[in-house]
């Protein structure tokens, strides 16, 4: 009996395991592909934009298919080492076949007219606009189908397709209403059902094949030889990128390379802001209502982001995010927001998009984000801290960024004794949360320290002065009988948002607090050693349901181990952590501790920022202890020979 394959994965859902997905990038848009070789989540013209292709969402709302007939389950799935080249392998009952996709990065574009969106300094490269498949036959003969079905606005409006040219070869797509136009071209013959291009062809040992869809004047490519020559060339950028990095020759090393690639496919290259994640709506809780929309730039990602990127050797790459979040802070006489658009935008107005079924059900689907609004009190000291780290790592401090430096400084002094959303974000009401006096200590620590490099000797008394008076309000306020810092001053409840106090250096690491805080959240706040950020029950958080533990937290906590000295503990923990990873080393928000499944959007930069942190914790508590052992060679002298 011949059964129906379909794309069905395990559980009988038709949306895959969000840890599935294959993340592109070009640095101005991504792709997310699942391992049916659907193409299930695009926007465009940016990041932010409205999706073309958002099955992810909805199995209604655009999709880009390219797999052999009748199979939904490839035999395997890699990105060409060092690069943001994805390559399937599927295996038929009558052959073998590999693709390859990639969204396309080439030279400078916009010498005889310059840029409308770049505001760093033009490179040798730009963004193609054209996500590229190329398929290669390797044995016997594989019947391969293709079906593009785009729905722009966020799959509110079908297009209509028109062939580009003489033959089948080119077609063109277009909206009632909307500027965009999308192009495919290809070397097979496209015909149309609908809304739908479609094209089906066998491909025998050695046949190769291409096709693209572009949606700027510079167009795909219009041969396989030239489709080819794109994709090398492309992944000649991404390899070249990474050899800039610093990476330690160890067994983990791999995880900080696609931790380095990720981040930088997640940085928008026009301004040099970092989004969040990819996608808005995956579920924090499967059919539930956590369901945020992270295609934007958070200023507390900043500091994490400066640190690992610096860490790594990428300079440049922070530089350009450290500009952003200066551009976007000189626009303000105000208070910073918590984020902002990848354009600098202020306003991320809210909305929910009820026409979308949602990932697995779970409603609602949300655009914009309303958090823009909320009083965050750790963004001063994210923004100093970041700063301060660039300026460590320029061995100078512009007018320009020490003018905004004292008025974001002033406003973390007029506001630390007020309540805030804190760093979840919650919608529930105010509260005096204990990380968020934290990072406005912060605020007034750097802002000394520079006011000293600058021997502005009064500002630096006065902030210091304010940085002793947070100090010792957190700790006779923010500590519990057990010793413990807590969630907020009004409870006993515990956050994992405390394991930072040691890594912003607020207490040295041997401190007792600090070492019972670590151990309090390793051993109370954890579900099968994976940690949450907090017990909902115990959180006014304005949310109903459960939620996943927090992959952040874990890494945070595999720092805090090391930095306390608990080193066994610190590489156990990571160890775990790093099993949990994706097939392609990508990590979502949260990991659900009982299943090992990915929640949230995906992938995550925050996750890929502390995971970096948290292996170089353990890689160097590592070289300690090795350096601190005798050497073998030394033992051999000690010892007479026979004996």
């Amino acid at each position: 009996m011949r059964h129906v394959v379909g794309d069905v994965p395990l559980g009988g859902s038709p949306f895959p395991p969000i840890a599935d997905y294959a993340f592109l990038s070009d640095c101005e848009v991504c792709a997310l592909v699942a391992p049916s070789g659907n193409v299930e989540w695009m926007c465009l013209p940016r990041f932010d934009g409205p999706s073309i292709f958002g099955t992810m969402l909805d199995r209604d709302a655009g999709s880009f298919r390219l797999a052999p007939v009748d199979t939904a389950v490839p035999a395997g799935q890699r990105y060409l080492p060092g690069t943001m080249v994805l390559e399937t392998t599927w295996g038929t009952r009558t052959g073998w076949v590999i693709v390859r996709d990639v969204l396309l990065i080439g030279p400078w574009h916009h010498d005889d007219e310059r840029s409308h969106t770049h505001r760093r300094s033009p490179t040798d490269n730009d963004a193609d606009h054209v996500l590229l498949r190329t398929m290669r036959c390797v044995n016997g003969r594989v019947e391969m189908h293709m079906e593009c079905e785009p729905r722009v606005d966020y799959g509110r409006k079908g297009v209509t397709w028109e062939y580009g040219g003489p033959g089948y070869g080119k077609a063109v797509a277009t909206a009632d209403g909307e500027e965009l136009a999308l192009t495919l071209s290809t070397d097979l013959r496209i015909g149309f059902e609908g809304g739908r291009a479609r094209a089906r062809t066998t491909l025998r040992d050695g046949d190769t094949a291409f096709i693209a869809l572009s949606w700027s004047e510079h167009g795909g490519p219009e041969t396989y030889d030239d489709a080819y020559h794109r994709l090398v060339s492309t992944a000649d950028y991404w390899h070249e990128w990474l050899s800039h990095g610093e990476f330690p020759d160890h067994p983990w090393r791999t995880y900080l390379q696609r931790s380095a690639l990720t981040l930088k496919g997640l940085t928008y290259a026009p301004t040099g802001a970092m989004i969040a994640a990819a996608t808005t709506s995956l579920p924090e809780t499967p059919g539930g209502e956590r369901n945020w929309d992270y295609r934007y730039a958070w200023i507390r990602d900043s500091t994490f982001m400066l640190w690992g990127l610096y860490t790594l050797g990428f300079d440049e790459e922070a530089n350009d995010f450290f500009y952003f979040i200066r551009d976007v802070a000189s626009k303000t006489d105000g208070e910073m927001q918590i984020m902002y658009g990848i354009g600098g935008e202020e306003t991320l107005t809210e909305e929910m998009l009820l026409h979308l079924d949602g990932y697995e059900h779970a409603q609602p689907v949300r655009v914009g984000n309303g958090a823009y609004a909320q009083k965050q009190h750790d963004v001063w000291g994210a923004l100093l801290d970041s700063i301060y780290l660039h300026t460590k790592s320029r061995d100078g401090l512009a007018e320009s960024t020490w003018e905004i430096l004292r008025k974001q400084v002033d406003h973390a002094i007029a506001a630390w004794r007020e309540p805030d959303r804190g760093i979840w974000e919650v919608r529930g009401e105010p509260q005096h949360f204990t990380s968020s006096k934290v990072m406005c200590w912060v605020a007034c620590d750097r802002g000394a320290r520079l006011a000293r490099l600058r021997e502005d000797h009064e500002r630096s008394e006065r902030w210091q002065l304010e940085a002793d008076l947070i100090h010792a309000d957190i700790c006779e306020n923010g500590i519990d009988d057990r010793g413990v810092f807590t969630q907020h001053y009004d409870t006993d409840a515990l956050d994992a948002s405390c394991l930072l106090i040691p890594l912003v250096r607020f207490l040295p690491p041997d401190d007792e607090r600090v070492i019972a805080t670590v151990n309090a959240v390793a051993d109370d706040l954890t579900l099968n050693g994976l940690v949450q950020r907090y017990k909902v029950e115990e959180t006014d958080d304005g949310l109903a349901g459960e939620e996943g533990t927090f992959a952040i937290c874990s890494f945070w906590l595999v720092s805090a181990l090391a930095e306390i000295g608990d080193h066994d503990r610190a590489r156990a923990l990571c160890e775990k952590m790093l099993g949990f990873a994706s097939s392609l080393n990508l990590y979502a928000e949260e990991i659900d501790a009982r299943s090992g499944r990915h929640l949230g959007n995906f992938p995550q930069a925050f996750t890929h920022l502390a995971l970096i942190n948290a292996v170089m914790h353990v890689i160097r508590a590592d070289h300690d202890l090795a350096s601190s052992q005798p050497l073998m060679e030394a033992r051999r002298e000690e010892v007479p020979l026979g004996e």
